[in-house]
């Protein structure tokens, strides 16, 4: 015949650790909607850049066409994103500069391309971070003192640009 312990079986470390599992687990099922709101959320807000294109031009215009941009409408992915900015009719020399904004970045101010008279054509052809959808904006200064813009809105579905600096 086999002797029992006497040892009260509900103050075993196993059992212990069993029902300390299992409190767990429910209170993590109970609060599931809640955990759900507490996951980290990346930072969403979109710069106003109106002061870096006020810096930029001196307070001139910025009339909108004569540069043109190319993106694609949708990228799963934040993290290398391919852009095209150039100024079709452009004469050589007659772009001082190309200036980049994505205004949803930590840093809206993503590229600036500076041109001298030998330059060749005015074009910027790169990849970029975005964090998240966004329009961006590019800017032509040219040598005469005036500017244009274009700007090309991007869906992006997985943001690479997370500014943690607030927590």
């Amino acid at each position: 015949m086999t002797r029992r312990s006497t040892e009260n079986k509900a103050t075993s470390p196993r059992r212990v650790f069993l029902k300390g599992a299992a409190a767990l687990a429910l209170a993590s099922a109970g609060m599931h909607g809640a955990s759900a709101q507490m996951q980290f959320q990346p930072q969403r807000f979109e710069a106003d850049i109106t002061p870096l294109l006020n810096a930029l031009s001196n307070g001139k215009p910025i009339v909108p066409g004569r540069v043109q941009m190319e993106i694609p409408l949708l990228v799963e992915n934040g993290q290398a994103v391919a852009f095209r900015v150039f100024v079709p009719d452009a004469a050589p020399g007659s772009v001082k500069s190309l200036h980049v904004f994505a205004p949803r970045n930590p840093r809206a101010n993503i590229a600036n391309v500076f041109f001298g008279s030998a330059s060749g054509k005015p074009e910027l052809i790169t990849r970029v971070r975005l964090g998240g959808t966004q329009t961006l904006i590019a800017v032509a200064a040219f040598s005469d003192g005036s500017f244009a813009s274009a700007s090309a809105p991007v869906e992006v579905t997985s943001s690479a640009c997370l500014d943690l600096s607030a927590e």
